[in-house]
């Protein structure tokens, strides 16, 4: 059932960029090589590399707050080669890379896996902060609760995401997979080895909120943002005062991108988010050719920094 809803997803983000496409396409190769404005996207490039390499350190002040020691470099390089296989079928090849990576440095494998699955939590609650950068535009999210102002329900679900990462709500849980780690590794009468990967519950629990990752987050979303921006001055001109606008509709498609099942890495449901929310910002040509170039922007700056993490 889950692969059948990833495949309808994709589909009906397909289609609809196919007709936006279509219905646009003499206005999209009316845009001419020449005019773009080609040091603009480099820097676009340089920023997102930037951006990735930048998560890649708040990885390991996540782990860090996990109460685990690690090679801040190394993890980093791992972070970003294994960025690259977030596109391959199933979208979560770069989180067993990750987890694979932390459990051979002696991390337990259930810190290495909470790990992965606190960075997009808190990832998208970052996003949020921005996403209410928007209250204008973002009415349609109000089309189920229809008698909600969608700022009250912005205002809800980053409650909501804030509490869901607080030690108090966060560690009962942990609690409840450690003990069922624990019964599925060993009986109840064999003692604990010394080097077992399953340590005591208060080694893998965070003991404070995480208020540090937490901002490296939102700074990486600033800057994944930015070099969305970017992209977008490289075919059209941008004023000071669509920037807040740009910046929430990119966290808004970002966080879709992340959050619902469609292809991997996002694609097509950052795209169609992106023409849906910026669809009277600016021209349809416009907005198509730099939705384009900034994907093949993303991937371009991870490639590069998979290659530089293999090189290193």
């Amino acid at each position: 059932m889950a692969k059948f809803s990833r495949w309808v997803v994709f589909g009906v983000t397909l289609l609809f960029l196919a007709k936006t496409l279509q219905n646009h396409w003499l206005e999209v190769n009316s845009l001419s090589l020449v005019t773009i404005k080609w040091k603009t996207l480099i820097l676009a490039t340089i920023v997102t590399l930037l951006a990735h390499t930048w998560a890649g350190w708040v990885w390991t002040w996540i782990l860090k707050d996990l109460n685990q020691s690690v090679p801040t470099g190394l993890f980093i390089r791992v972070y970003l080669k294994t960025n690259v296989a977030k596109y391959l079928p199933g979208n979560v090849w770069h989180y067993y890379g990750r987890i694979l990576t932390a459990k051979n440095t002696n991390i337990p494998t259930l810190v290495a896996t909470l790990s992965v699955l606190l960075e997009p939590l808190l990832m998208a609650t970052a996003a949020l902060f921005n996403i209410i950068l928007l209250p204008n535009k973002l009415s349609f999210i109000s089309l189920t609760f229809n008698h909600i102002p969608p700022q009250i329900l912005q205002f809800i679900s980053l409650c909501l995401l804030l509490g869901a990462i607080h030690p108090a709500v966060l560690n009962p849980a942990l609690g409840i997979l450690y003990q069922i780690k624990s019964k599925i590794k060993l009986p109840k009468k064999t003692p604990l080895p010394v080097n077992s990967s399953i340590q005591p519950i208060n080694n893998l629990i965070l003991e404070h909120y995480p208020l540090l990752p937490l901002m490296g987050e939102l700074i990486f979303v600033y800057l994944r943002g930015t070099g969305f921006i970017l992209t977008i001055s490289a075919v059209s001109n941008v004023d000071m005062s669509q920037i807040p606008v740009l910046m929430g509709s990119f966290s808004l498609s970002w966080v879709l991108g992340l959050i619902i099942p469609g292809a991997p890495g996002g694609i097509g449901v950052f795209e169609a988010t992106a023409i849906l929310v910026l669809d009277d910002v600016f021209p349809p040509a416009i907005l198509l050719s730099a939705i384009a170039l900034y994907r093949l922007i993303s991937i371009l700056a991870e490639t590069i920094g998979a290659g530089i993490g293999y090189l290193i």
